[in-house]
């Protein structure tokens, strides 16, 4: 009896040192993921300096910040993840890791025109891998689905900036980039196990889309008697183009 008192002890003892290790590792990729969506974060501003004097300068700086979130912050993250079950601690680095989807997704459309796969950061991620032994971290599809979800919020406000310095045909190459990203994800949308977050993602980038083309629309129809408008914020204004001002 005694020896099966001690052999549940020395199994509780071992679960227990488990679960400390675990809650460890959480707080360091909480800790990760937060560095990761604050430096991120500072890409995207960078990136909405762009004009068309300045668009060489300013995507140079931002790739060259996204260079050292990706080299130092997502790092560590893979760091910890490496040959551990990465959806057990999903919801820890989950935001960090959405929020680099979505500057990386920004600087390569400022650059290229076009959106960044899912495969390419992955690749992206491979090489940041230091045992080729153990499983490396992967961002999942529904991490990148939800981070390009937040990249049309912030293609809105590009276009609006852009608009408000007269480059309307830039705005409109981002209006149909972004109408293009909303049409292929409807039809992923429903298939995605019914997740309240790209619900609300799919409402907020619907009012993106229109916010786009209603301001396309109303300064090619009327003029530049609408553009003063566009950069001041005010939510009266995407009122009268028709579109809700919820972000």
């Amino acid at each position: 009896m005694a020896a099966v008192g001690s052999s549940m002890t020395d199994a509780f003892a071992k679960y227990a040192e488990y679960l400390n290790k675990l809650n460890d590792k959480r707080e360091r990729v909480v800790k990760a993921s937060r560095d990761i969506t604050m430096n991120s974060k500072k890409v995207i501003f960078q990136v909405h300096r762009i004009s068309k004097e300045n668009k060489e300068e300013v995507l140079k700086k931002a790739e060259k910040d996204l260079e050292v979130v990706t080299n130092q912050h997502v790092a560590r993250l893979v760091k910890e993840l490496q040959g551990t079950d990465f959806w057990k601690l999903r919801r820890a680095y989950s935001p960090g890791v959405q929020e680099y989807v979505e500057a990386a997704t920004f600087c390569k459309f400022c650059r290229f025109g076009t959106l960044l796969k899912l495969e390419e950061i992955n690749a992206t991620l491979l090489a940041l891998t230091t045992d080729p032994s153990l499983k490396p971290l992967e961002i999942n599809v529904l991490d990148y689905v939800l981070g390009i979800g937040d990249l049309t919020g912030e293609l809105m406000r590009l276009a609006i900036g852009r608009i408000s310095d007269g480059e309307l045909e830039f705005a409109e190459e981002i209006c149909s980039f972004t109408r293009e990203i909303h049409r292929e994800l409807t039809l992923v949308a429903p298939r995605m196990d019914d997740n309240f977050d790209m619900k609300q993602k799919m409402d907020t980038m619907l009012q993106s889309v229109m916010k786009i083309e209603n301001a396309c629309f109303s300064v090619r129809v009327r003029g530049s008697e609408y553009i003063p408008h566009l950069g001041s914020g005010d939510s009266s204004y995407f009122s009268l183009l028709g579109a809700p001002d919820n972000e």
